[in-house]
């Protein structure tokens, strides 16, 4: 692509936010950039570190200190690689906590608007439209139902060897889509201007093709 393009995927916890941007990304040959990724770093850095969330001075310390990159497919945190140690329940919930400190979403949508400026970028996650690229090319909102969203987090979660019930997993998305939506911050929302994507019962193929199709139309 001869200019700079951005999309702008966002929505709640389990639509397949991240699975679909990586997926277009690659069809359209865009870098993707998981901002969920980003504060679910953060979160593991606030936990192995001891900090308390609550404590300002030192979450803001600790924020001066980090460093965020993606590398291949990669996150890496302070020079290492996190890519299963953020991918937790435990790590889920944390960074729904972190994201609605001023100070970390200050930091890292500082990261991810410099991203923007120089390259082609697609990037998920719940207030991309809304807050961080507001003036993205193209913009999408996906959704799908609480238990669907379970359905999938839960098989996710069990692939992966971790030992959690469907009930919890729900539990857990219901709670989130409550702090994400109503957090006084830049809460998850609909941009005027995106298109909204009901993905419940659709296949991943299905919903890649529906976001490449509107890009390159």
């Amino acid at each position: 692509m001869s200019k700079i393009i951005r999309v702008a995927i966002d929505g709640p916890s389990g639509a397949g936010k991240s699975t679909i941007a990586k997926a277009v990304g690659k069809k359209l040959g865009l870098d993707y950039i998981d901002t969920g990724a980003m504060y679910r770093a953060v979160g593991y850095k606030t936990l192995t570190t001891s900090i308390d969330p609550d404590d300002a001075a030192a979450m803001q310390q600790m924020l001066d200190s980090t460093e965020i990159d993606f590398s291949k497919g990669d996150i890496i945190l302070d020079g290492e690689i996190v890519n299963d140690k953020i991918r937790t329940n435990e790590m889920s919930m944390m960074a729904s906590r972190v994201s609605a400190i001023p100070a970390v979403r200050e930091k890292l949508v500082e990261l991810q608007r410099k991203m923007g400026q120089t390259k082609s970028i697609i990037m998920d996650g719940r207030d991309i439209g809304t807050n961080v690229l507001t003036d993205a090319e193209f913009k999408f909102f996906m959704t799908a139902s609480a238990e669907e969203r379970a359905d999938r987090r839960y098989k996710e979660l069990i692939e992966k060897g971790q030992d959690v019930s469907y009930e919890t997993v729900l539990d857990d998305i219901i709670k989130r889509d409550h702090n994400d939506m109503t957090r006084k911050l830049n809460p998850l929302k609909k941009a005027d201007d995106a298109i909204e994507l009901d993905t419940t019962g659709m296949s991943i193929e299905e919903v890649t093709d529906f976001i490449f199709k509107e890009v390159t139309k």
